[in-house]
């Protein structure tokens, strides 16, 4: 009978812990919420033109050969890596500045087969370098290359700007002042102040070719265009008063 009797009185004790600790909870998350009131997001934004100062030109050359031709094959493409070195260096390219990678060899699906097997043996040469216009204009004339036989092709032109890690230091801060304008023309709105920056954090970098918008949320980097504009973002949390 005790034991029956002390059952109601233990639930009730649970019901009266479980009521105090709500209450807890929910003073201190209305206290939460009231301090978020005193706090306000904004995100800034800086942006600055670019010009690329390095290049990587790379060009490609390939040849068929019968499976029985392979040493013969790779004879022709040492001779085209050869046409196509004296032609950079001729132009002013120094030995440094260019790559030649492996040949690489390449077995492709045999769709007839009464047709005699071959491979394909493919070859890249990638030159780097400060000359931007030079690069561009070689690119654009290889003709003489072609005509002594030699299947040489561009494969891409990549334009890079090697000074964006101090740039991007830069355009923090001009983001955050743009994100402090920003944060003081919305307090105004209301009556209220902007006060001191709580925290600010730093978004990634866009590289994009000029009055482009194709940004990305892992960051972008047109390589395609001479002309860049860099864009730097930051999310800020401010005091307001």
């Amino acid at each position: 009978m005790n034991e029956q009797l002390s059952k109601p009185w233990f639930s009730s004790a649970i019901l009266g812990v479980s009521v105090i600790v709500g209450t807890i909870i929910v003073s201190y998350t209305l206290f939460q919420v009231k301090q978020s009131e005193n706090t306000l997001v904004v995100t800034g934004s800086a942006k600055q033109h670019v010009t690329s100062d390095s290049v990587k030109w790379v060009g490609s050359f390939s040849r068929n050969v019968p499976v029985d031709g392979l040493r013969g094959g790779y004879a022709e493409m040492k001779l085209d890596e050869s046409i196509i070195s004296k032609f950079l260096i001729a132009n002013g390219i120094e030995k440094t500045q260019v790559n030649f990678t492996p040949v690489m060899l390449e077995q492709p699906y045999q769709y007839d087969k009464s047709q005699p097997r071959e491979y394909i043996l493919r070859q890249t040469a990638e030159i780097q370098s400060n000359d931007i216009q030079k690069i561009t204009s070689l690119a654009k004339n290889i003709e003489s290359v072609v005509n002594q036989g030699v299947p040489f092709s561009t494969q891409s032109l990549e334009y890079y700007y090697s000074k964006l890690a101090d740039l991007r230091i830069n355009l923090l801060s001009d983001a955050v002042k743009d994100a402090q304008a920003r944060a003081s023309k919305i307090a105004e709105s209301s009556g209220r102040k902007v006060g001191t920056i709580q925290s600010a954090t730093m978004g990634v970098v866009q590289v994009l070719s000029p009055n482009s918008v194709d940004v990305s949320d892992y960051g972008a980097y047109d390589t395609s265009s001479i002309e860049k504009e860099v864009m730097v973002t930051v999310r800020t949390i401010f005091k307001i008063k």
